[in-house]
Formats: C-alpha cells, sequence, structure tokens
C-alpha cells in the first residue's frame, strides 16, 4: 500500500501565522497555489487557507482567522489512493500533511488531472521554466 507520506512534497513554502489577506492574495496569484499553509515558529501547522476564504475581507486582516485545518490535512500514513479518491471527489487539490503533534511535515499536491501527484522534479521544472520566462 502507498501512503500519503510516499507522495507529499517535503519543502512547501509556508507563512508565519500572521500573515494578512493582503500579503495571501499576493501569494495566490499564482494559478498553482491551491492552500496558504500558516505554521507557528515550532513548525505545527496552525491553518490552511485556500483562496475562497479570502473572499470580503480587508487586506489588513489576518488571513489565519478565515484558514482551517479540518478537512485540509492527512496524516503520511494515510493510504494514498483512497486520499487521491477523496481529493478528486471534493474537487481538492492540496492537503497539508502532518505528523501526530501537528508538525507540518509537507504537502500533498494533486495534479489537475486528478489521476497523480506532482513530485519535487514536478515543482522544480515548472520553477525552472517559470525563472526562463522572466528572464526572457
Amino acid at each position: 500500500m502507498s501512503t500519503v507520506g510516499d507522495a507529499h512534497l517535503r519543502t512547501p513554502k509556508v507563512h508565519g501565522p500572521d500573515v494578512s489577506v493582503g500579503a495571501a492574495r499576493l501569494f495566490f496569484l499564482d494559478g498553482h497555489v491551491h492552500a496558504l499553509l500558516l505554521v507557528s515558529a515550532a513548525g505545527v501547522l496552525v491553518a490552511v487557507v485556500e483562496r475562497d476564504d479570502l473572499a470580503g475581507l480587508p487586506d489588513g486582516a489576518r488571513a489565519g482567522s478565515v484558514g482551517r485545518l479540518g478537512g485540509r490535512v492527512a496524516a503520511p500514513g494515510d493510504d494514498l489512493e483512497d486520499t487521491r479518491r477523496a481529493m478528486a471527489a471534493r474537487g481538492q487539490r492540496r492537503l497539508a500533511v502532518v505528523d501526530s503533534d501537528g508538525v507540518l511535515l509537507g504537502l500533498l499536491c494533486l495534479k489537475r488531472h486528478g489521476r497523480g501527484f506532482c513530485s519535487a522534479a514536478d515543482v522544480a521544472a515548472r520553477d525552472a521554466d517559470r525563472a526562463t520566462h522572466r528572464a526572457g
């Protein structure tokens, strides 16, 4: 059995728990971004914010006030295929992966077609492509 721990990205972009809604909106300008991970100094996941959570909020508000963990996290030992099917059924592209103490371990990223997960190599290639387009 493959597990979530076998497939998650281990170095997701994270933000402190006090990030503003305005800063979160800037982060979400990248179409590949589906979840903002708010993490304490101790590495504990405080909240997962999705783009739609920010609707109607002033830029100066704290994004964490509308983030949540329920339905947005997985454990590394969870069955990968069961998790994939559940994410696809919900139209959900990202799940934070946390240990039993709530420490963020990574991010599970369902590909757009819903049949597999992004790898670190996929992310690196996309970042390199983006850098090439900016430089050109």
